[in-house]
């Protein structure tokens, strides 16, 4: 049967290391899982119990396509008590995970054919969805120099749009408020719509992140119940946008999506409670030990090339000086020393073949098991190699 050509996007290869992993499990191997960007944990006993409370109560059926008005409620006010905001909750659109929340962006803010901005190395998914909407990607090769983040200097007249993620994924940086104006800015200056991508937010460590909305009303925000609030399979994200593009969004809404999964909204109400919050606030406390653990553990072992971790759950690692081929490499970590990790081609196909991501969003146990046997893996690669 005939296809699309929007529907040849490349794959993505972490959830291929997922597969071989999970192969390895079935055969009888116990894997450490350093691939997967999800976090250890489940969602909080407050929003599993808010669930069962609302089902025995009756049936869950539509909500409106912008979500439950005291959901969007309950998540305007962590603008307030996250970054000193007072956020109309009419600006808040709630929905299914934040890929329906880019799906959403991309399509209200860009014509078929137009160029969007991403600095690499970024989120894949971010390329492969602009592409299934006849979007046309185009990345932006940043350094170590500029935190892996975009430069303003960067952005040219021939792009409509730009995304950024502060903390960002694989590499973990973030953009201070100066440099996240700045890209605002030069964005306002050239009539480029910035999407900001802030599902890494209140994961971070020594500084605070900076949401876009504290610098522009005039952007797209984008954010997630999955990282934070560990509610990865429940699929529900939310988006913030400009007062003038609600009943746009919410057309577009109404159409893809008739809106979000009602069951997962109620789950997000009771994580967003007081025992909720409390109880994933004790996830950071173990990310950022597990971060300790893994900075130090990775330069013992001899991957000491890497990105400033800030936020998120990942250490991104330069081993070009290791190998040209990180594929290969990972499949020789995995197979050799039984933990799984991500190369970084997902993220940069130009230059990912000498980069890959470490995830330490699993528990602290698994954290140093995994790092005690890379540490062994690699004084045998160095051996063989040198």
């Amino acid at each position: 049967m005939r296809h699309s050509s929007r529907a040849e996007v490349d794959p993505f290869i972490v959830m291929d290391v997922l597969d071989a992993a999970r192969a390895a499990e079935e055969a009888g191997r116990h894997i450490i899982h350093m691939e997967i960007g999800q976090p250890g944990t489940g969602a909080p006993l407050s929003a599993r119990q808010r669930l069962t409370d609302e089902m025995a109560a009756g049936p869950l059926g539509y909500t409106v396509a912008l979500g439950r008005p005291d959901l969007r409620a309950g998540i305007a006010a962590l603008y307030g008590e996250w970054y000193g905001l007072d956020l109309d909750p009419a600006r808040v659109v709630v929905t299914a995970g934040a890929s329906g929340a880019f799906l959403l962006a991309f399509s209200a803010l860009f014509d078929a054919g137009e160029n969007v901005a991403l600095g690499e190395p970024c989120y894949p998914s971010y390329r492969q969805i602009l592409r299934a909407l006849s979007l046309t990607p185009v990345g932006l090769p940043t350094s170590l120099d500029s935190r892996y983040q975009p430069l303003p200097s960067q952005l040219t007249p021939d792009l409509s749009g730009l995304i950024v993620a502060s903390p960002a994924n694989p590499t973990g940086t973030m953009l201070d408020h100066g440099g996240l104006q700045a890209l605002i800015d030069a964005c306002a200056d050239k009539g480029i719509a910035l999407v900001s991508d802030e599902i890494y937010h209140r994961l971070d460590y020594e500084h605070r992140a900076v949401s876009a909305l504290e610098i522009s009303d005039d952007v797209y925000v984008v954010n997630s119940f999955s990282k934070y609030f560990s509610m990865t399979g429940w699929r529900l994200g939310w988006m913030v946008v400009p007062t003038d593009h609600v009943r746009l969004v919410e057309r577009l809404a109404q159409n893809m999506f008739i809106c979000p999964p009602h069951a997962a909204q109620v789950a997000a109400l009771g994580a967003l409670s007081a025992d909720g919050r409390a109880e994933l606030d004790s996830h950071r406390v173990v990310y950022t030990a597990n971060r300790a653990l893994m900075l130090a553990g990775l330069a013992e072992a001899g991957f000491d090339r890497l990105a400033p971790a800030d936020g998120a759950f990942y250490v991104y690692a330069d081993v070009s000086d290791l190998t040209s081929d990180s594929r290969a490499f990972c499949a020789e970590i995995l197979e050799q020393a039984g933990v799984a990790v991500t190369p970084g081609l997902d993220f940069d196909p130009n230059r990912g073949a000498g980069t890959i991501r470490f995830s330490y969003a699993s528990a602290a146990a698994d954290i140093r098991e995994g790092l005690a046997r890379l540490q062994a893996f690699m004084r045998d690669y160095l051996r063989r190699v040198e």
